[in-house]
């Protein structure tokens, strides 16, 4: 685990420790030293923490123009005992909306467990978005952690599923990449109608 490092080839176009209106401005990472660990196991030093004990994040791209949020996340998503949606939603997600930030991209291939409890903080931050014509996609998930958000109705809140699953985004231009996904969400949107 600890060779798994956030997606840094768009770091030329954003880095989330430099904007001021990033949750994690300010950051310092030890480059040489391992602290994090998710259960018994390091984790790369690149990755930052939310509150969660088994759940990290990096934020690869935000776009403040168009409204967009590049979320990468890594470990287990643990709501059952720990609430991990709550500490996404009120220190990442909540912070990234007072920006302006209505559309979310979060890529889970690296979320290896997904264990549910209630709904209401993704109802919550649905009906955010959802105001303001944004939307959530979850990426890339794993089959059994796919299989586990929909037996726990997340797709009432979230787009995922296997037409977000498979996608090879890491040598896309984040706006090109944006794009795709969101064409892919409106085409979702209209043929629920």
């Amino acid at each position: 685990m600890h060779d798994i490092e956030p997606h840094y080839k768009w770091r030329h176009h954003y880095i989330s420790s430099e904007d001021k209106l990033s949750p994690f401005y300010g950051r310092t990472y030890d480059e040489f030293r391992f602290t994090k660990k998710i259960y018994n196991y390091f984790i790369h030093p690149q990755w930052d923490e939310f509150g969660s004990a088994t759940l990290y994040a990096k934020i690869i791209f935000v776009d403040y123009k168009e409204g967009y949020s590049i979320i990468e996340l890594i470990g287990e998503w643990n709501d059952c005992l720990q609430n991990d949606v709550m500490f996404l939603k009120h220190r990442l997600i909540d912070q990234l909306a007072k920006n302006g930030i209505n559309k979310y991209i979060i890529l889970c291939e690296n979320v290896l467990n997904f264990h549910a409890g209630d709904d209401d903080y993704y109802e919550a931050w649905y009906e955010d978005v959802a105001e303001n014509d944004g939307w959530i996609t979850f990426l890339n998930t794993l089959d059994h952690v796919l299989t586990e958000m929909k037996e726990n109705n997340l797709h009432h809140f979230i787009n995922f599923g296997e037409e977000f699953n498979h996608l090879n985004w890491r040598p896309q231009k984040p706006s090109v990449f944006f794009q795709a996904i969101d064409s892919m969400v409106q085409s979702d949107v209209k043929r629920l109608m």
